[in-house]
């Protein structure tokens, strides 16, 4: 079997509300592998509020394309190497990793269809179903919009609620998080995510002020390159610390783990480099007895977490509309049933490419 083309694609997809309060849209760099004997593969990285989609395509058809083209699509973990280590000057972080991811999804995608098999049971499920918690809260929502949020999320039997501090004012966060806590009620625990936005010294102070409403975790509380910074955090706070969304490869999560600057690792399927670099993460997690929670996608993390033993649970938010995709997972009392389908079971509906496809 060989690869016979490789098709890309850019697609604006508008955000449903209240998400479109913060974000218009998002971009999809699509990716789909032809090969010689009909299969087709499907694989996509998510550019959450559209940056950079262009340049991953970009990046995706002229660096790495050409390496796979030719070669034999069920020969994965040679085809992620070569990817990875193409380009000597450019590491695979930020819109390269992207791009490896959307390759390896789809060679993945092709691998278990060849087999006849869902992802998650090739690579030795330990479930069937995934536990969700709901995701948004974004800064730009008024507390009336996250408490409608957390309820959306509540009434599909989601036990947790992830919300956004991003004001300078850390007493105004409080006052939110205490609203919305209040308001949704004792039988849904919280998390709240700082996105990167304070020194040590604030993080420390924001989350000591935050300890009375007993969060699940406190996430990204200073820059994720900072390593030493959320070690210290960690260290000074009693809410157990999580990150991993802009971390890209197992090099760095080691670097996490090492250095105990978090509790919870949270890696992206669409930018740590795929499938292949995420299953590696995930085992290294659990090597230090350390949990993970992938970040947004839940659709196509659910084969993650139900492979890993050391999967907390998968970030639902709601983020596609309901045109983009072809019988979407769906969330019920709080829990994500794996798709059985050969491959990860995604697919794009008929019409999307169409409707969505960046002009």
């Amino acid at each position: 079997m060989k690869i016979t083309a490789i098709e890309t694609a850019v697609l604006h997809v508008p955000c449903p509300r209240p998400m479109s309060l913060e974000f218009p849209d998002h971009r999809m760099v699509a990716a789909f592998i032809d090969t010689d004997e009909g299969v087709r593969g499907f694989g996509y990285s998510l550019a959450f509020g559209g940056g950079g989609a262009e340049a991953i395509q970009v990046y995706l058809e002229t660096r790495l394309k050409p390496l796979l083209v030719g070669e034999d699509p069920r020969m994965v973990g040679k085809l992620w190497e070569q990817m990875f280590r193409a380009d000597r000057g450019i590491r695979r972080v930020g819109l390269a990793g992207y791009g490896v991811a959307a390759l390896d999804i789809a060679l993945w995608d092709l691998a278990g269809k060849i087999a006849g098999q869902p992802l998650f049971r090739m690579w030795g499920a330990v479930r069937d179903r995934v536990e969700a918690y709901g995701s948004g809260g974004w800064a730009n929502y008024a507390v009336d919009d996250i408490i409608a949020e957390g309820r959306f999320y509540a009434g599909h039997g989601c036990r947790y609620y992830k919300m956004k501090i991003h004001d300078p004012d850390p007493r105004k966060n409080v006052a939110r998080v205490e609203a919305v806590k209040k308001a949704l009620g004792d039988g849904v625990q919280m998390m709240v995510d700082v996105n990167q936005k304070l020194d040590v010294l604030a993080a420390i102070k924001q989350a000591q002020m935050l300890e009375h409403l007993d969060l699940v975790w406190y996430e990204e509380p200073v820059l994720a390159d900072d390593y030493a910074g959320l070690a210290e955090v960690a260290r000074s706070i009693r809410t157990p610390v999580a990150t991993g969304e802009n971390h890209y490869t197992r090099f760095e999560f080691k670097d996490l783990c090492e250095r105990r600057a978090a509790r919870y690792l949270m890696p992206d399927v669409c930018r740590a480099n795929g499938f292949s670099e995420v299953l590696k993460i995930g085992h290294l997690a659990a090597a230090h007895g350390l949990m993970v929670s992938p970040h947004v996608v839940h659709e196509i993390s659910l084969h993650v977490a139900a492979a890993l033993p050391n999967a907390f649970l998968v970030e639902y938010m709601n983020w596609a509309p309901d045109d983009l995709f072809v019988d979407l997972p769906k969330c019920e009392n709080g829990w994500f049933r794996v798709p059985e389908r050969p491959g990860h079971g995604l697919m794009l509906t008929p019409d999307a490419l169409k409707k969505y496809k960046a002009r």
